[in-house]
């Protein structure tokens, strides 16, 4: 009879030992690290003369990364310069006739428009010149470079692909039947080869749709197969790297 009862113990307790593993199996979420990119781009076509960044480099918000060729540029400040001078004297000289009763208001006004339009069409030179030098938005790490020096870049075609640490984010998805479980601000675990313990990231996207790869049929045997996509922030977003394959786990008081 002692023996009938170890043997019943044993039986319970592999049982129950199963199903905490199952539970916890449920809450484990398959899924991989993606990244917001900020491309930096010129808003002219130019040949790059400079480069001062490769892939993996860290810099700083306002961090030179590449310059433009810029002749045709000062070449127009040169321009706006002159047109300003010019439209001043004519300004002075309209107030100078006016004051001494030999011009009118309306020369005056005239004068002042066009010193407007040539301190404008100077201030507008002067700016296609400094964005001839592209600087960082923010502080990040170096993706990509898809430009040398030497070659001639298109207007709005990005040289660089820049990753901010916040830009980093996991994407994972829940069962239908697990939704309810995730909360926006969550915590949850996250884990994968080679990193290091206790890693978390908080839940900032649950999305309204869901992914359906079968035929739309609503029977409970095909809800089952609805998922939806849920994005995390991590603590440490240093820690991950982009395209990583991860484990989420969600907290046994949010089962």
């Amino acid at each position: 009879m002692r023996t009938r009862l170890v043997g019943l113990a044993a039986v319970v307790l592999a049982a129950l030992a199963l199903a905490a593993c199952d539970d916890r199996n449920d809450r484990e979420l398959q899924g991989w690290v993606e990244a917001d990119l900020v491309f930096v781009s010129p808003d002219e076509q130019g040949r790059v003369e400079v480069l001062k960044v490769r892939e993996g480099d860290q810099v700083k918000k306002g961090e030179l990364l590449f310059t433009l060729d810029d002749d045709l540029q000062k070449a127009d400040v040169a321009v706006g310069q002159a047109a300003v001078s010019t439209a001043q004297q004519n300004f002075d000289r309209a107030e100078v006739l006016l004051k001494s009763k030999s011009g009118t208001q309306k020369t005056l006004d005239d004068t002042w428009a066009a010193l407007r339009q040539a301190r404008a069409n100077l201030a507008w030179s002067k700016t296609r010149l400094a964005r001839r030098r592209a600087v960082s938005p923010a502080d990040g790490t170096v993706q990509e470079v898809y430009y040398r020096p030497g070659e001639t870049v298109p207007p709005g075609r990005p040289v660089i692909a820049l990753l901010p640490p916040g830009n980093l984010k996991i994407r994972f998805f829940t069962p239908e039947t697990l939704l309810p479980a995730v909360k926006y601000g969550q915590t949850v675990q996250v884990s994968c080869d080679g990193c290091e313990k206790d890693l978390t990231a908080k839940v900032t996207f649950i999305a309204k749709s869901a992914e359906y790869t079968p035929p739309v049929i609503y029977s409970r045997e095909e809800r089952a197969k609805l998922v939806f996509m849920i994005e995390a922030r991590p603590a440490q977003p240093e820690k991950f790297r982009v395209g990583q394959p991860v484990t989420v786990t969600l907290s046994e008081q949010s089962k």
